[in-house]
């Protein structure tokens, strides 16, 4: 049976990029903070993190395996569609992808972002960059440019779920036996601003609901195939900007230092925030965080990102599907998992603000 993408005529993966080599990496930093007055030095701070593995963010080598691994998903299942590669901050930059398309004649592609849950960094702002690549094209090209229709928030879709119930089960297992049954689970995300977690989702409050979500979704899925409820609670990691503004906390290593003040006996770290090990896993979580734990002799596993898992390079495909039925007009399942609904195809216009200034964005309803 051949498989009906239509109106799709490509994929496009929709990425936050990353530095290469280590000359990439403030003009990179640069690229990320435009517009807030961070001063150089700072970012020669920040980049710290980048040079202490050799000025190369794992991102771009994850995207490009994502990529290989999506069309080989798509080609076994009969589909023959292209499948582009777009980056908010670094090369491919999203405008020169969009103009490619138009070379190559794509009428319409449903865009993937590498970024699960409701808020403006991880959604809204995404939309905008996908605006402004069109916006960006030269005059005329523009006309000719691709339709974009970002697929929905898939946080919840057992393709994403699944891998993180294995992964989690997994790094229990590599926990010392007398310290595995009571062990804490930390579930770790990006840490945003208290304000814009206020305003995300179209009720407000959307980023941090669906993060609680999955992980209750896991934890249960851990008691159903072990029998124990772990203790668990929802952390974060990667706070940055001006220390007046409040960011949703606990910070992972002030968790881990709690965990051994209360006599934890061991933690396994769960990145449910994060699709792959970008550089915000393997610093923030298997450089710092393990170092905290090491230094305070909790013994501590970290659980793998969903990565290349075939689940979730399958559920590229069945969003692909599900958006496609829906524009030709045809009733859909819509596959997820936990105390949330599957997601809306299009944000609602008050969904998730610019922080700074209202701008115009992609995948966006009238009013």
């Amino acid at each position: 049976m051949t498989l009906d993408t239509s109106p799709y005529d490509a994929v496009l993966l929709v990425s936050f990029g990353g530095p290469e080599k280590p000359e990439d990496v403030v003009p990179f930093l640069e690229n990320v903070t435009r517009g807030r007055g961070i001063p150089r030095e700072r970012l020669e701070e920040v980049g710290q993190h980048y040079y202490g593995f050799g000025g190369r963010s794992p991102i771009n080598d994850q995207n490009r395996e994502f990529i290989a691994a999506m069309r080989a998903d798509l080609a076994g299942a009969g589909i023959d569609l292209p499948v582009y590669w777009g980056n908010r901050n670094w090369d491919p930059y999203l405008t020169d992808t969009l103009r490619q398309m138009a070379t190559d004649g794509i009428t319409r592609a449903a865009c993937f972002v590498t970024s699960a849950y409701s808020s403006y960094s991880s959604c809204r702002q995404y939309r905008e960059n996908l605006f402004d690549a069109i916006d960006a094209l030269p005059e005329g090209q523009s006309d000719g440019a691709p339709v974009l229709d970002k697929l929905r928030l898939y946080f919840n879709h057992p393709g994403f779920v699944e891998p993180s119930v294995d992964a989690t089960l997994a790094a229990l297992a590599e926990l010392p036996d007398a310290v595995r049954a009571d062990a804490h689970l930390a579930f770790v995300t990006h840490s945003i601003p208290e304000s814009m977690n206020a305003g995300s989702g179209p009720q407000g409050g959307a980023y941090a609901e669906q993060h609680r979500s999955v992980m209750a979704e896991v934890v249960d899925r851990i008691r159903q195939e072990t029998g124990r409820t772990h203790a668990h609670e929802l952390v974060y990691c990667s706070r940055s900007g001006a220390p007046h503004i409040p960011w949703l906390e606990p910070d992972i290593n002030d968790h881990l230092e709690q965990l051994h003040e209360q006599g934890a006996p061991a933690v396994v770290m769960v990145p449910i925030g994060f699709v792959s090990d970008h550089m915000e896993v393997i610093y923030d979580l298997d450089t710092e965080a393990l170092a905290t734990a090491e230094r305070l002799g909790l013994p501590a596993a970290r659980a793998a990102t969903a990565g290349i898992d075939p689940r979730f390079v399958a559920a590229v495909r069945d969003l692909l599907l599900e958006r496609a039925a829906v524009e030709r007009g045809e009733e859909v399942v819509r596959a997820a998992v936990g105390s949330w609904p599957a997601c809306w195809d299009r944000c609602a216009a008050h969904c998730c603000p610019n922080p700074r200034a209202e701008r115009p964005a992609l995948s966006q309803l009238d009013s």
